[in-house]
């Protein structure tokens, strides 16, 4: 370790103007041991900030599909419902929705149809 990183305290102009007056090296070493505390940090910082960015795409992915799924069941309920409601409006639809109650009534209840 250089012998500058020992002073702790410089309380006059004259020991602080030798404190910095290192020689090449001891200026290269510290420069060199700084940039590569930067370069730490900063690789830390990114790879800290891809972690959070993976995690946050993640949640946003589950709930995207979710949502489709949720979709698609709608569409396919709406479709089934609409398929149905066209059939009993077009032509004999009655019919076929008085055949398509039968499975849900007993035989040994009375139906009662009220018409208009």
């Amino acid at each position: 370790m250089p012998k500058f990183l020992y002073y702790i305290r410089v309380k006059d102009k004259k020991s602080l103007a030798s404190f910095l007056q290192l020689n090449p090296n001891e200026k290269e070493d510290f420069l060199s041991s700084v940039y590569l505390g930067f370069k730490v940090c900063f690789s830390l910082l990114a790879v800290v900030s891809l972690v959070k960015i993976g995690y946050s795409s993640k949640v946003r992915l589950t709930r995207l599909k979710e949502i489709k799924d949720s979709y698609l069941y709608e569409k396919s309920r709406f479709n089934n419902l609409s398929r149905r409601f066209d059939d009993l409006i077009s032509f004999e639809g009655e019919q076929r929705f008085m055949k398509d109650q039968d499975q849900m009534i007993t035989k040994d209840i009375i139906r009662v149809i009220w018409h208009r």
